[in-house]
């Protein structure tokens, strides 16, 4: 269905197409191949600030098939940055807050605490930056929360497709 519509767009004459959500990139492969426009990959855009920032290993946090399957951080790796996730409690915890709270918008100190928590876990584990690979992440922490670089994919992402907008 995002590649027909994609195509669609083509048609209409876009430039290029982007796909506003993290969890849905595991459809981007399917959707490049149905089009001949650029697709600008939200993880390959991520990736550009993570090695503008000479970093090679972060935090990825976001719903649980963005932390498992390795469609994000398959395309990470191929920018040479290691992806770490939380242990498979801590992914529970992650993708749980954003479903049942976060999309709900519900804020929860204690879902903050939780976070902070993971993310200075990931930290532990070697981790020199942290992406907010869910758009509802950065509704609960923010900079603040944590003592490595947060990077936000939606901000980073709409920056992308400005910049690509306006050459």
């Amino acid at each position: 269905m995002l590649a027909a519509e994609a195509v669609a767009l083509e048609k209409a004459g876009a430039d290029f197409i982007i796909l506003a959500s993290n969890t849905v990139h595991m459809a981007a492969d399917r959707i490049i191949k149905a089009i001949r426009i650029p697709f600008l990959h939200l993880a390959d855009a991520t990736a550009d600030e993570i090695t503008k920032r000479e970093m090679t290993s972060v935090g990825l946090l976001g719903t649980v098939y963005t932390m498992e399957l390795d469609f994000y951080k398959d395309r990470l790796k191929a920018h040479g940055i290691q992806a770490i996730v939380p242990d498979e409690a801590d992914r529970k915890i992650v993708s749980d807050i954003i479903y049942d709270e976060l999309c709900h918008g519900i804020i929860k100190q204690d879902s903050r605490e939780a976070y902070r928590k993971i993310m200075a876990g990931l930290i532990g584990k070697g981790a020199q930056g942290i992406i907010l690979g869910c758009t509802e992440i950065t509704t609960l922490v923010d900079q603040a929360d944590s003592a490595v670089p947060l990077f936000d994919t939606t901000k980073i992402h709409i920056e992308c497709a400005l910049k690509k907008s306006m050459a």
